[in-house]
């Protein structure tokens, strides 16, 4: 039996709301919030919906470890090159948002086989859409499958853009030629990925992405047909910890208009200065 025949999806989509109504929704507005040896803002609301989580994930599937972004990162290490089958969760996707009183955050759950994400779980608590996917199968908004539709030409184009981490280059030509209609960046990549999956723009560049921000929302983007590769063109990789790069796009033709774009850059992309 496939691991993934295991899974209770309902049951999974209940957590996640559970979590989210027992220890974010309460805290916004009265966050009490410290910083990471990073620099990134941390809050015990991260930090108790993850205990949370991985406890009720535990009880329930005992044999399935978990890789959470409030680990330290050898233990990260630790789960995600001694299994093949783990849980990788973001607790609180979008804490500077949360902390600041904006209403843009998230919670993000994959099931990585084989260091490949095969089930995917997004909850947007304020809005109260919790997005799902499961590999070969498709991609959900709240039960209603989720087919992208085609984008207009770059020009006519509406996409989010993480300024903070591309390469001062790349930020340069972006603003000198500004080769779509506009742009927006939300502050929470787990959203981000399923309001393109949903049809609500038509691009996604982010310069440095971590695993557990990337893992389910890039797995619904896929399901619901879009197209994901870092900016050089190489698949977008799922099996380590190293930041990376995104391009996604609603269809095929916009991904190879923005690729042809970005090859034509004065510097490879990738870095972040």
């Amino acid at each position: 039996m496939s691991i993934m025949t295991e899974i209770d999806q309902p049951w999974i989509g209940k957590l996640l709301r559970t979590g989210a109504e027992r220890f974010i929704l309460p805290r916004f507005h009265a966050v009490v919030s410290s910083r990471k040896p990073d620099g990134s803002i941390v809050t015990s609301a991260d930090i108790d919906s993850q205990n949370f989580l991985q406890d009720m994930l535990a009880a329930r599937y005992p044999d399935i470890p978990l890789l959470g972004e409030e680990m330290t990162r050898d233990a990260q290490e630790q789960v995600l090159h001694h299994h093949n089958v783990l849980w990788c969760l973001d607790p609180l996707d979008g804490t500077s948002n949360f902390a600041a009183g904006v209403p843009v955050f998230g919670i993000s759950l994959a099931l990585l086989l084989n260091g490949h994400a095969v089930m995917g779980w997004v909850y947007d608590p304020i809005r109260a859409e919790l997005f799902s996917a499961v590999q070969g199968e498709g991609a959900w908004l709240d039960g209603v499958r989720l087919e992208t539709r085609q984008a207009p030409n770059l020009p006519h184009c509406v996409g989010v853009v993480d300024y903070k981490r591309l390469s001062r280059a790349l930020t340069g030509r972006i603003m000198d030629e500004r080769p779509f209609h506009s742009q927006r960046n939300f502050g929470a990549s787990v959203l981000e990925w399923c309001w393109l999956a949903a049809g609500r723009y038509h691009f996604y560049l982010h310069g440095a992405q971590q695993l557990w921000d990337r893992a389910a929302g890039a797995l619904i983007l896929r399901e619901a047909g879009g197209r994901i590769t870092q900016f050089d063109g190489t698949p977008l990789q799922e099996n380590d910890l190293q930041p990376r790069s995104v391009l996604a796009t609603l269809d095929p033709k916009l991904h190879q208009t923005w690729r042809t774009w970005l090859d034509h850059a004065p510097e490879f992309p990738n870095a972040v200065l």
